[in-house]
């Protein structure tokens, strides 16, 4: 059975009701659509993530003081690596180098080691950002804690590059127990990754789109999607969209004009 209506094109429905498949922030330019829309967006994160046990980790048989050097994609990926070495007793010594994604990443640090500039480096973005630290570094042996999911765009940077790197899985996301909810029988849904939209149909296997309209951020996330036979009425980031906020308001207008 088709989970997804057929569109030739766009009717642009009003938009009442919103569901942001994240956790609700303090403060967010989405409150400001709801005034000036006169809409209602309710939050709920769809995924979540978690550790992985001690005993897990032991069975990958990566010992963390083998390495000279860390790679820190995430705040996540810093917490639940210290919580690993607390449970195995591991301490880091004082000369070992981190590089970080990005500053607030490398701030994080300062929560789990005595922070010093010349062993932390971190990028504006991307570990691209301070590739002559890994050329001057090249010979380092590198640890690169991670998910589940994997950091694709790193490790390819990294094979790219010929660092000498290994990764360990530390945490996972996975999908979020919502069977607390009624239903999802929101105006619009909007997913930020492919394992929110996984989760959609793990906790509503029966879900149907019907007039619901899907908002997906990233070509994966999309893919997702369509895989699920959703059809796909709000995506960023475009050039016309560079944030989900921008591609969501842009739908707005049109819908409730």
């Amino acid at each position: 059975m088709a989970r997804s209506p057929k569109h030739s094109e766009e009717t642009f429905k009003p938009v009442k009701t919103v569901l942001i498949s994240q956790p609700r922030p303090e403060r967010s330019p989405y409150f400001e659509l709801e005034e000036k829309y006169g809409i209602k967006i309710d939050w709920r994160p769809f995924i979540h993530v978690e550790g992985v046990t001690e005993r897990e980790f032991r069975r990958q048989r990566v010992n963390p003081l083998d390495y000279t050097a860390i790679i820190f994609t995430s705040k996540n990926a810093i917490e639940h690596f210290f919580r690993l070495c607390e449970a195995t007793r591991i301490t880091m010594p004082d000369d070992m180098r981190y590089f970080c994604t990005t500053k607030a990443v490398a701030d994080y640090l300062q929560k789990f080691i005595v922070y010093r500039k010349r062993k932390v480096f971190y990028g504006n973005r991307s570990l691209e950002d301070i590739d002559r630290y890994f050329t001057k570094f090249k010979n380092e042996k590198f640890l690169l804690p991670c998910s589940n999911l994997r950091a694709v765009k790193v490790t390819s940077y990294l094979k790219k590059k010929g660092i000498d790197f290994t990764e360990v899985e530390m945490y996972r996301t996975v999908a979020s127990d919502l069977s607390d909810l009624k239903d999802v029988k929101y105006d619009v849904l909007v997913f930020f990754s492919p394992l929110g939209i996984v989760s959609l149909f793990k906790n509503f296997p029966d879900f149907q789109q019907d007039d619901t309209r899907i908002a997906v951020w990233g070509d994966l996330t999309a893919k997702e999607a369509e895989k699920h036979k959703l059809h796909i009425n709000i995506k960023a980031p475009t050039p016309e969209a560079p944030s989900m906020i921008t591609a969501l308001e842009n739908y707005l207008r049109k819908s409730n004009a």
